[in-house]
């Protein structure tokens, strides 16, 4: 049934605004524009701040660099304010490529394409919904679809400390995965890592050469048939020397650095399929049997996240906590 309703005037809604390439965002009250057909009017009840986020804002995606003051925030979960598809007051996911002309989620209100919105149940709690949304996919799609992970396969997990890494540890347990072996900076993560999953889990160390982590590996576990890598640098150069024969890798990120030397012979000898994955070029259509997953995951309690949530105007001070690797998922709450 339709919820259209007359369009109404011009809104002033509160919103963050990255000025310059570098900047942190500051608040400020701006005009929301009028709704045109095929797009919602959304009222934001929880908006993930991801990694991404800093990185758009930085100019370190060149796909989305912006020049030009913008609004950022690629995900929300909110209430419906006007649309011809959803009648007001649904609960929707949506996602945005924000950009100078098209402003992202972290505000009271955003404008979104029909096309880029999934309708949730109202039983779900936004903010733990939004939560496990991008960083949710970004484990599953790579593990389940990409790597084709099967029950009884042995999964290393680099980067397990983060909120992607975390969940998908998770993951793993739920699809059935014989052996989790997590790997990360946080001492105190990856012992929570222990809990929730993980079967065994390896600390990085300063200096520490690659066939020293590829040796502490090995003695964690029996060499992985998939490896999730969001470090990329020295620790996937290890992973390669311990996985399995035809193992499968999947890069989501290059925390620990943006290059990694690949042994031609050892790619032959092992038969090893490398892949890269994001989430951010593929349409909601696409993932939105990843979200629902997530989701009923999450009500069964068979999966958690850690959230912090923050105000809107609290958004620069989580701004710097997202730079400075806070080890949970932060949520803005306007």
């Amino acid at each position: 049934m339709s919820g259209s309703i007359a369009p109404s005037p011009a809104r002033m809604i509160r919103a963050a605004i990255v000025e310059e390439i570098g900047a942190s965002p500051r608040l400020t009250t701006l005009e929301l524009g009028e709704r045109q057909p095929g797009t919602t009017v959304v009222q934001v009840l929880a908006a993930a701040l991801n990694p991404l986020e800093i990185g758009i804002a930085a100019g370190l995606v060149p796909m989305l660099r912006h020049d030009q003051p913008y609004v950022p925030g690629i995900e929300c979960v909110g209430s419906v304010v006007e649309s011809d598809l959803f009648a007001v007051g649904d609960l929707v996911y949506g996602e945005c490529m924000p950009s100078p002309g098209t402003p992202g989620c972290f505000a009271t209100q955003v404008v979104l394409h029909d096309d880029h919105l999934v309708p949730m149940t109202a039983e779900l709690d936004p903010v733990r919904a939004v939560a496990a949304g991008n960083s949710g996919v970004a484990a599953y799609l790579p593990l389940v679809e990409t790597a084709g992970l099967d029950e009884g396969e042995s999964v290393l997990v680099l980067g397990a400390t983060g909120a992607v890494g975390r969940l998908a540890v998770q993951i793993c347990r739920e699809r059935g995965a014989r052996f989790v072996v997590g790997v990360g900076r946080n001492r105190t993560m990856l012992e929570a890592a222990l809990d929730t999953g993980a079967d065994a889990v390896v600390e990085l160390r300063a200096g520490e050469s690659v066939a020293e982590l590829a040796n502490r590996i090995r003695q964690a576990g029996p060499p992985p048939d998939v490896v999730l890598d969001g470090l990329f640098g020295m620790p996937l150069e290890a992973a390669l020397q311990v996985c399995a024969p035809h193992a499968r890798i999947v890069n989501i990120g290059n925390s620990a650095g943006p290059e990694a030397t690949l042994t031609a012979g050892l790619l032959r000898m092992k038969r090893i399929q490398v892949h890269g994955f994001a989430s951010v070029l593929m349409p909601l259509s696409a993932k939105r049997h990843a979200l629902e997953w997530l989701w009923s995951e999450l009500a069964n309690e068979r999966i958690n996240i850690d959230v912090t949530t923050h105000p809107l105007d609290d958004l620069p001070d989580a701004w710097q906590v997202q730079k400075d690797s806070p080890h949970t998922k932060l949520v803005i709450v306007p």
